[in-house]
């Protein structure tokens, strides 16, 4: 079988992924903490079946770039510039204040200065790859503190390049350190020069005359080409994998190709990503964890506490609201992926033992397994806040209060103004309905604002904030935000603060509809409902039944399916009083 070993270890990591993927389904886990689980199962430190690591982590490799090329494709320049400032500063803040926690945390447990000044650099390096995976899961994967989170990832990436210069110190060899840093530096500005201007210049044509042939085969090639190949050239130019295929999806997005991309992609990635968690399992040493557990677990909660007061106060001074700073904190309070890489050199250089690399390990992969939790756990530190005297006040003074609250009666509200949002503020436009917005991206209540839409920003779940935008004499209060707890928020305190409104949310299972029903939800839509009876509309006319019989079947069907007696609230109830 060693002719096979490659697909013998293949075959074991995604047979125990699968494992443990259903398992954490089942127990209602997220689905990476299965992967990591398998890891250690399959893993040299574990008796039973052992896969090869190194091969593994080849394949986890390709998911690495998969997924940051799949990221960078979905964004675009112009997006990643809006973001800039805040991710500049909350880094130039975050990543030398979490260096210094995580240095004096490993000299309080008796590592040599150098040793824990390695910490503390694996401590300020967080995992992109771990927040993009749960903003996906979540569906946030365009929500502020996921493109906040993704900046400041970026940013903490790049300083791997002067941290792995700057190691000749702790070695002692301090005679080339301004030599090694001038260089490293350099070297990464031109590669990430050349990147961005031949990458613009060529790759938009390239993929027009590919896409021109018709083969889906040859743009496949194209695409993986273009973004392993970037990888390839960014990890040999001293900057990381990642970055790179990063890189490479920025300038695809750019192009007129981009969903023709992602279609072709997304497969790939997911397939390839499922590996990196399985291979940061393989590396935990179980018995090792359970005798040092006591050091694992302060210095667990020296990082997650440290890092998310840090990244949040950090969020908070570069300008970012509470609730995006809260959440964003939440999804980069975990040792990333190059902090493995730190290590790994650092133990090639003698600045850490075995030992600590152990302790190294436990932490990060610990961090790893808590971050799905804490941030199932951070909007309840938003809600809290609502409390906190100042809070609310510095949120408004962040935006203003320009819209003034509105004089009608029998209005709309909504809450949330993403792409569900906009497209009924829209169809109430071409009535002249009216309505107001409640929404947390400040970018969003700006241009509604520029259209002279009352639009207040906040999350949906104050008191103030709903009343500012005339709950008390609404009709109807649409709430389409995707965050469980803020959506619970909006409907209880809608429901007191005006009992007779018609409140319309959404809902992703029946789990969240009952939730919603509880809260005080009168409609709940279902988006996986809706696109079905689409379907059933759409393919019934194409085979000839008329319009009447069509609408009455699609009536019948979405009555089963709601469990309800009518259908969805027509535009004409919105005018009642």
């Amino acid at each position: 079988m060693e002719d096979y070993r490659l697909i013998v270890d293949l075959v074991l990591a995604l047979g125990a992924a699968f494992l443990g993927g259903l398992a954490a389904h089942r127990l209602g886990q997220p689905v990476l903490i299965g992967y990591i689980l398998a890891g250690i199962l399959i893993g040299p430190n574990t008796p039973g079946l052992v896969a090869d690591h190194a091969n593994v982590e080849i394949l986890a490799n390709l998911g690495v770039a998969f997924l940051m090329f799949t990221i960078g494709v979905e964004l675009s320049f112009s997006e990643l510039m809006r973001v800039r400032r805040v991710a500049l500063i909350t880094g130039g803040i975050q990543i030398p204040l979490t260096i210094a926690i995580g240095t004096l945390a490993g000299m309080a447990i008796g590592w040599s200065w150098q040793a824990a000044a390695l910490l503390g650099g694996g401590f300020a390096i967080s995992s992109t790859i771990v927040a993009l995976k749960l903003s996906v899961s979540r569906g946030e994967a365009e929500s502020p503190q996921a493109r906040t989170a993704l900046g400041i990832g970026i940013v903490q990436d790049l300083s791997l390049v002067p941290m792995i210069a700057i190691l000749p110190v702790l070695t002692g060899d301090r005679g080339n350190l301004a030599l090694s840093l001038t260089r490293s530096l350099g070297t990464a500005a031109i590669a990430l020069g050349i990147v961005i201007v031949l990458g613009t210049r060529l790759v938009p044509p390239l993929l027009y005359v590919v896409a021109r042939t018709g083969s889906r085969e040859l743009f496949l090639l194209t695409i993986v080409l273009i973004a392993l190949g970037t990888a390839l050239a960014s990890e040999s130019a001293g900057l990381s994998l990642a970055l790179g295929a990063f890189l490479a999806g920025l300038v695809v997005s750019e192009s007129e190709f981009d969903s023709h991309v992602l279609a072709e992609i997304i497969p790939l990635r997911d397939l390839f990503a499922t590996l990196f968690f399985v291979a940061i399992g393989m590396l935990l040493e179980p018995g090792f964890i359970i005798r040092n557990a006591g050091v694992v677990i302060a210095l667990l909660l020296t990082l997650v506490i440290g890092k998310l007061l840090i990244t949040g106060g950090a969020l908070l001074a570069a300008g970012a609201n509470y609730r995006t700073s809260t959440l964003a904190a939440a999804l980069l309070a975990q040792m990333g992926e190059f902090s493995f890489v730190l290590a790994g050199v650092g133990m090639a250089d003698g600045i850490i033992r075995g030992d600590q690399y152990g302790i190294f390990l436990g932490v990060a992969v610990g961090s790893i397994l808590v971050s799905p939790a804490l941030l199932r756990f951070s909007p309840a530190l938003v809600a809290i806040s609502d409390r906190l005297p100042g809070v609310r006040r510095q949120e408004h003074a962040q935006v203003g209060d320009a819209s003034s609250p509105p004089d009608t009666s029998g209005h709309v509200v909504l809450c949330g103004y993403g792409r569900v949002g906009a497209v009924l503020g829209d169809v109430l436009d071409q009535h002249d309905f009216p309505y107001t917005v409640v929404e947390i991206n400040p970018m969003t209540v700006r241009e509604l604002r520029d259209r002279n839409v009352p639009a207040f920003y906040v999350d949906a779940g104050s008191d103030a904030l709903l009343i500012r935008a005339g709950i008390e004499r609404a009709n109807v209060l649409v709430v389409t935000v995707t965050d469980l707890v803020a959506a619970r928020a909006a409907i209880r305190r809608a429901r007191v603060l005006n009992p007779g409104i018609t409140i319309v949310t959404r809902a992703t299972s029946r789990h969240e509809v009952d939730i919603h029903r509880d809260a005080g939800a009168d409609e709940i839509i279902q988006p996986e409902y809706e696109a079905g009876l689409q379907f059933v509309h759409h393919v019934l006319r194409r085979i000839g039944m008329s319009p009447d019989e069509t609408g009455g079947i699609v009536s019948s069907r979405r009555a089963t399916l709601y469990r309800e007696g009518e259908s969805l609230p027509y535009l004409s109830r919105l005018n009642s009083s």
